[in-house]
């Protein structure tokens, strides 16, 4: 039975963070909706790319132009096995969505796997309970609120990745290699190195 899989996106989503687990989650055979509220399958969200150059925080460069695949107002959620939240600023303003804290409230109370890179944490955050007690992890600047939200900031490096019960979180797009293995793993798939 092909698992699928839902991502939460919007305008100025991290280009890595939405392109790189969409293809990566497709290759390992999942079927995977990326939804935006208000658009719809064919619709087009931006994307912003984020890197890492020695300042204080990230710079921001236009990225890519990502096509969605699936309609937000035909999501019931309870069909998917696992979520996706990637980062960017679409989170800051997507936790404002009622339908998306609604729908990522399932995958919380049915403990299904969830991965959250870098600011997607924020959409937890938001939700009451999401993360009480959880190690988490995202980036930096959103230490305080993952700790006012009840969760237990974990301070990892770039490219490492956090694992507690079903959800996995990592701070940026350079833990992908970490995330999405141990996201694949909470879906019943065993990646192996030869």
């Amino acid at each position: 039975m092909t698992k699928n899989i839902l991502v939460l996106a919007g305008d100025f989503v991290e280009d890595y963070e939405i392109m790189v687990p969409f293809q990566s989650l497709l290759l390992l055979g999942f079927q995977v909706h990326v939804v935006c509220p208000d658009k719809k399958s064919g619709d087009k969200v931006k994307t912003a790319i984020h890197d890492f150059e020695g300042d204080q925080t990230y710079t921001e460069k236009p990225g890519h132009n990502f096509q969605l695949n699936y309609t937000f107002d035909e999501v019931k959620p309870e069909n998917y096995h696992g979520l996706v939240l990637p980062g960017g600023r679409a989170p800051e303003y997507l936790r404002l969505n009622e339908k998306v804290l609604q729908v990522t409230k399932h995958f919380v109370d049915a403990k299904k796997p969830i991965l959250s890179i870098c600011h997607g944490i924020q959409i937890l955050t938001a939700l009451k309970g999401s993360i009480t007690g959880h190690n988490v992890t995202a980036y930096y600047a959103c230490q305080t609120e993952v700790e006012l939200a009840g969760g237990k900031y974990q301070s990892v490096a770039a490219d490492q990745a956090v694992t507690d019960h079903n959800i996995v979180s990592t701070p940026a797009w350079p833990g992908h290699q970490e995330s999405i293995k141990a996201f694949a793993a909470l879906l019943g798939v065993k990646i192996t190195h030869s």
